[in-house]
C-alpha cells in the first residue's frame, strides 16, 4: 500500500460548520490535540479521542469527563456518525486509510499540517464571538495564516463581540423600525460607529444598549459628532495605536498639523476633510484660536473630528488651550495618546534615557522660541546624571550650548540629534555640548528634530541600530570649522 500522499490540486470553499451537539473524533493525544479539543468543546462538540497514549492536558479532559477516549486504536466501526474527523497524531498510513474514507463518506477530515490528507481545512481563526473571523492559505502557508491572524488581532478591539451581540439582540427591531435597507444600513453604521460603539468600548453595554432603543423610539439617530484629540506618534505609521487608527479611519474631519507624516493622513476616508493647521517657519500659518473654532464649528455641524498632532497631543501640543475651548463650548471629548518623539527618537537612536550610572532622570523641555527658552532654569538643567530632551530645538542650539556650558555642564558632555526619528530619513549626529552649534551647521541640521544631552547620548554611536551610521566630527574637521567660523566673526566685527 502506498503511504505517498495524493497530490491533487484543488480550491477550498471557506464555511462554517456547525458542531453543535455533533459528535467529531480526534485522532491523537498530544499537546496539538488537546488545544484543537478545547476550541471544539468551546462551539459545543461532543468530542471523542482515540490515542495509544493521553498526554496530561488530554488526560485530564478525559478525567473531568469533558471527552470520551475510546480506545488505543482506531475500529472502524466508531467513524459511524462523526461530523467530523480531526487527525492530530496519526501515522501516515492510518492518514491515508482516513482521508480516502472522508471522501468516500462525504465526512470532512482534517490532518494537522498536513494538507495533502485533508477534506477540509481549520483556518486560523480571530474570536471576537459571536463575530468571527477565518484567515486561510489552502494549507500552503499556515504560518502566515497565523501572522495575519495576530495582525488582525492587534487590530481589533475585544469589544467588538460585545457590539456584534448587541446587534443580533436587537436585529428584529431594527428591522422593523427600517425596513428599507438604505436606512437600515445607515442606522448600523451609527451602531457601529457611533455613540453605542464608543459606550461598549468603555465597558458600558447596558448604557450602549439604551441609546440604541432611544434611537429606534425615534426612528432617528443621535448625532455621530465627537472630538478625539490623537496622537499620530514620531511619524512611522506603525507606531500608531490601534485606537488611533480606528479614530484616524472614521473620521469626518482631520484637523492636523505639520508633524503628522502623510503617510499616516493616507489612512483617512477619501471623503474626509483634511485640514492642514501647520505653524512653518516663516509662516504663521493658522492661529491657536482659530484651530479651536474649526474644532467647535465642525462638531455643531455633526462631523466626527480627528486633532490630529504629532508625537503625543498632551506633550508640548498646547492640547490644553484646545481642551479648555471645547469645554467651554460644552463639548465632550476623548484623549488618545501618542509615542511621544522623546521615547521615539531616542529608541530609535539607541538611547536609554534612564541608565544607571549615567542618568538618574529625563527632562523634557521645550526650546521652540526665545521667550520660552529664556525662562529655563538653566542651573538645574545644567546638573550632570540626567538626560535633557528637547523639543523644537534647531533654531536655537546656539543659546542652548551657551546656557548649558555657561551654567555649569561640562563641554565634553555628548549630545545627540536626531532628526526625523523613526522616519525612513532619519539622521542622527553626534558630538560633544562644546561643539553643538558648530556640528549642527556643519551637518546642515534641520527640523523636526530631538536633541539629546546627558552622558547617554553617546549611546548613539555605540547601540546605532536604524538608518544610517551616526555622523560626527573628527579633530580635523572641528578645528577647520571652528577656524571658518572664528574668521566670519572677526569679519563681521570689523565691519562693525
Amino acid at each position: 500500500m502506498s503511504t505517498q500522499p495524493p497530490q491533487t490540486e484543488r480550491g477550498w470553499y471557506p464555511l462554517f460548520h456547525d458542531l453543535r451537539q455533533r459528535q467529531v473524533l480526534v485522532i491523537g493525544g498530544n499537546e496539538t490535540a488537546a488545544r484543537k479539543i478545547r476550541r471544539l468543546l468551546a462551539v459545543g462538540a461532543r468530542v471523542r479521542v482515540v490515542a495509544p497514549l493521553l498526554e496530561d492536558d488530554v488526560a485530564e479532559l478525559v478525567e473531568q469527563k469533558r471527552v470520551v477516549w475510546l480506545g488505543r486504536r482506531l475500529r472502524r466501526w466508531w467513524l459511524r456518525g462523526q461530523a467530523l474527523v480531526l487527525i492530530a497524531e496519526a501515522s501516515p498510513e492510518l492518514c491515508e486509510r482516513l482521508h480516502r474514507w472522508g471522501k468516500r463518506s462525504g465526512v470532512p477530515v482534517n490532518a494537522v499540517d498536513q494538507p495533502a490528507y485533508c477534506t477540509a481545512i481549520v483556518p486560523a481563526v480571530v474570536d471576537r464571538s459571536p463575530l468571527t473571523i477565518a484567515i486561510g492559505s489552502g494549507g500552503q502557508a499556515p504560518e502566515l495564516a497565523r501572522r495575519v491572524r495576530s495582525r488582525i488581532e492587534q487590530w481589533l478591539p475585544q469589544s467588538l463581540g460585545s457590539l456584534a451581540a448587541l446587534s443580533g439582540q436587537l436585529a428584529e427591531d431594527i428591522r422593523g423600525r427600517f425596513p428599507e435597507l438604505a436606512l437600515r444600513r445607515r442606522f448600523l453604521d451609527w451602531v457601529f460607529s457611533g455613540p453605542p460603539a464608543d459606550a461598549i468600548q468603555r465597558g458600558q453595554n447596558d448604557q450602549a444598549a439604551a441609546l440604541v432603543r432611544q434611537a429606534l423610539d425615534r426612528q432617528s439617530l443621535e448625532t455621530p459628532a465627537r472630538v478625539s484629540l490623537v496622537g499620530a506618534g514620531p511619524g512611522e505609521p506603525e507606531l500608531l495605536t490601534l485606537r488611533a487608527l480606528d479614530r484616524i479611519q472614521s473620521a469626518d474631519v482631520l484637523v492636523h498639523d505639520g508633524l503628522v507624516d502623510p503617510r499616516i493622513l493616507d489612512y483617512a476616508r477619501r471623503d474626509a476633510e483634511l485640514i492642514d493647521v501647520a505653524k512653518r517657519p516663516g509662516d504663521n500659518g493658522v492661529g491657536q484660536v482659530a484651530i479651536q473654532r474649526i474644532l467647535i464649528k465642525r462638531f455643531k455641524q455633526g462631523k466626527r473630528v480627528v486633532r490630529l498632532k504629532g508625537g503625543d497631543p498632551m506633550v508640548f501640543g498646547r492640547a490644553g488651550e484646545e481642551l479648555a475651548a471645547l469645554r467651554g463650548a460644552g463639548i465632550d471629548f476623548e484623549i488618545i495618546p501618542g509615542v511621544t518623539a522623546a521615547s521615539a527618537c531616542a529608541s530609535y537612536a539607541g538611547l536609554s534615557l534612564t541608565q544607571r550610572g549615567m542618568a538618574q532622570s529625563v527632562r523634557l523641555v521645550t526650546a521652540h522660541c526665545e521667550r520660552s527658552i529664556d525662562r529655563l532654569d538653566w542651573p538645574a538643567l545644567a546638573k550632570d546624571r540626567q538626560t535633557l530632551a528637547f523639543y523644537m530645538a534647531v533654531a536655537q542650539l546656539e543659546r542652548i550650548q551657551q546656557q548649558l556650558t555657561g551654567h555649569g555642564r561640562a563641554a565634553d558632555t555628548p549630545f545627540a540629534l536626531v532628526e526625523n526619528g523613526s522616519r525612513p530619513n532619519q539622521r542622527v549626529i553626534v558630538g560633544q555640548l562644546g561643539e553643538l552649534a558648530l556640528t549642527a551647521r556643519h551637518f546642515q541640521a534641520s527640523s523636526p528634530a530631538m536633541l539629546f544631552i546627558g552622558e547617554v547620548a553617546a549611546q548613539a554611536s555605540e547601540f546605532h541600530w536604524f538608518g544610517e551610521p551616526p555622523l560626527c566630527m573628527d579633530t580635523g574637521e572641528l578645528a577647520l570649522v571652528g577656524h571658518a567660523a572664528n574668521l566670519v566673526t572677526l569679519r563681521a566685527t570689523v565691519l562693525a
